[in-house]
Formats: structure tokens, C-alpha cells, sequence
């Protein structure tokens, strides 16, 4: 089988790809590792390819899919350096973990006022904040399954930003200073409130444990497949994983009290939801009639 490799400018980048397949049992990988061995920098995460009016050519997908003939044309772009999804989220969630010992440990570092003994508010911030994302690095390693394997690279610093920044240096630099013992809203660091608080905190951190590994249940290793999710947390909203996230990190916030957890809180939980609504609206345009009726996407009964 013979193909012709062109860019969306009409450029041609391989005149004559043969493949050693033929239209009826080749596949979209086998144009991919085909490129590749002609042109080595275009790895196989790097491609998106297009035939006929513009339709994406899915990886692990047969041509015939598609209707590609042998002597086609198929649209080529390159996506550029790619890295895997796996090394993104270990290298978001890295940050927190080293970033608040750093402060917690070397306060001189980073004040100008002299040392004073840790408050208990210091104390719990500083173990909730690196439990909770050492919790995000094993389920990275051996809990999620990645729908996409790779980004691209020029992304990266956009997406550690996010918690390099507000839940690793703001928040940091706002509760390690000598004698911090809650911000603008006082803080729980004392009494059966805080007890409460840390109760609540690990519920929400073992729900969202349990919630993924259900979301890890519904896609066979290797596979793209999708499936309706059901059991703890799933019958009353779409994405539970994110409504237990949102959970902890309310009640992290109210024992620390300052603004740059609860800035953190508010924006963590509103690109959750974002996010919950696109899934929502997706299981229900994929389902239809299979999907429960009843679900919000992120708060039960609200939206």
C-alpha cells in the first residue's frame, strides 16, 4: 500500500510512503511507525494525522476505518516534543512535596523575623500538604490509566505552575513565617475542631483514593474505552473524585485559615468543575438514554 504525506500547507513531506500492509488490514500505527522510519524525529507521539475533510486518524484504528485507499493522500502535523502524562503529573505534584519542608525546615531562608517555635497549624499544613501529594504521586504511578499518553512538552511549565506556585510557594511562604497561627479567617488550630477537620480531611482523602481506583476498574490495560462509572460516590454526581478533592482542601483551609490556601481551595475547585461538566456532558452524549438521569457533574443535587 502506498500513501502520499503532505502538511496542512500542501507541503509534501513523503512522496511515496509504502506500507506493507493493504488498505483493508493496515493501520493508523502502521502510517505512524512508517513516517517515522523515514523521518526518525517524528515519533509516533508527535504526529496527528487528517484524511478528507479533516477527520482525526485514531491511533490502534484500521485505515479502512476510514476509507483510506491505497495512493491517498493523509494530512500530517507535527505536535512537537511530546512527554508522557505520567512524568507531567509527577513533576506537578513534586513541587508541593519539596517546596514546603523547604520552608518548614529553613524558615531563616525566607524571613526576616526571627525563629519562634512551629504552631500546631504549621505542624498540620506542612503533613496534610506532602500526605496528600505523596497520595497524588502513587496514584500517578500505579493507580491512573491515561487516555492520552503524551503532551506537549512546551506545556509543561504552564501545568507545574499551578502547584509549584499556589499550593507549593504561596501557600508555603504564607504558613512556615515565625508564629503564624492562622490568616484572614483565624484558623482551626486547636480542640475538637481541629480533630474534626483532620477527621473530615482523611475521608475526603481515602474517598478520592477509592473513586479512582474505580475510574482505574473501567479501562481495561492498554485501552481507550470508556464506560458509565458506578459504585461509592458515583451515584449522585459524574466526577466524585473531584468533589472529594474539593472536600479536602476546604477543610485543609479552614485549619490554616490564610488566603493563599483558600485561593488555592477556590481556583483548585472551580477548574474542577470545568472540568466535571465537560465529563458530565460527554457521558451524557455518549450514553444517552444508559446515562442516570438524576447525576449532577461535581455537587450532589446542585450542579
Amino acid at each position: 500500500m502506498l500513501l502520499t504525506v503532505k502538511t496542512r500547507t500542501g507541503k509534501s513531506l513523503i512522496q511515496k510512503l509504502e506500507l506493507a500492509k493493504d488498505d483493508q488490514t493496515a493501520t493508523v500505527d502502521d502510517v505512524c511507525q512508517a513516517i517515522h522510519a523515514k523521518i526518525p524525529k517524528f515519533t509516533p507521539s508527535r504526529q496527528r494525522l487528517t484524511f478528507g475533510d479533516n477527520a482525526v486518524l485514531q491511533k490502534g484504528t484500521p485505515l479502512s476505518k476510514y476509507n483510506v485507499k491505497d495512493g491517498d493522500t493523509i494530512i500530517f502535523k507535527d505536535l512537537g516534543l511530546q512527554i508522557s502524562w505520567t512524568a507531567v503529573f509527577v513533576l506537578e505534584y513534586l513541587g508541593p512535596i519539596l517546596i514546603h519542608p523547604l520552608f518548614y525546615f529553613f524558615p531563616q531562608l525566607f524571613y526576616t523575623a526571627a525563629p519562634a517555635p512551629r504552631t500546631t497549624i504549621q505542624n498540620v499544613t506542612l503533613i496534610l500538604t506532602v500526605l496528600h501529594f505523596m497520595k497524588r504521586e502513587y496514584e500517578t504511578l500505579f493507580v491512573h490509566r491515561f487516555s492520552l499518553e503524551t503532551m506537549p512538552l512546551m506545556n509543561l511549565p504552564k501545568n507545574c505552575a499551578h502547584y509549584w506556585f499556589f499550593s507549593g510557594l504561596l501557600l508555603a511562604h504564607a504558613t512556615y513565617r515565625p508564629g503564624f497561627n492562622g490568616g484572614v479567617a483565624g484558623g482551626i488550630g486547636s480542640g475538637a475542631g481541629l480533630y474534626v477537620l483532620i477527621g473530615v480531611w482523611m475521608y475526603a482523602e481515602i474517598s478520592n483514593f477509592v473513586t479512582h481506583l474505580t475510574l482505574r476498574n473501567l479501562r481495561p490495560p492498554g485501552s481507550k474505552v470508556r464506560n458509565i462509572p458506578h459504585g461509592y460516590g458515583f451515584a449522585l454526581v459524574a466526577c466524585p473524585n473531584y468533589l472529594f478533592e474539593a472536600l479536602g482542601w476546604v477543610s485543609l483551609s479552614l485549619i490554616n485559615g490564610s488566603a493563599a490556601s483558600w485561593l488555592f481551595t477556590a481556583l483548585g475547585t472551580w477548574q474542577m468543575y470545568v472540568w466535571a461538566v465537560k465529563k458530565h456532558d460527554r457521558y451524557k452524549k455518549e450514553f444517552g438514554l444508559q446515562y442516570p438521569r438524576g447525576r449532577k457533574a461535581m455537587f450532589p443535587f446542585i450542579a
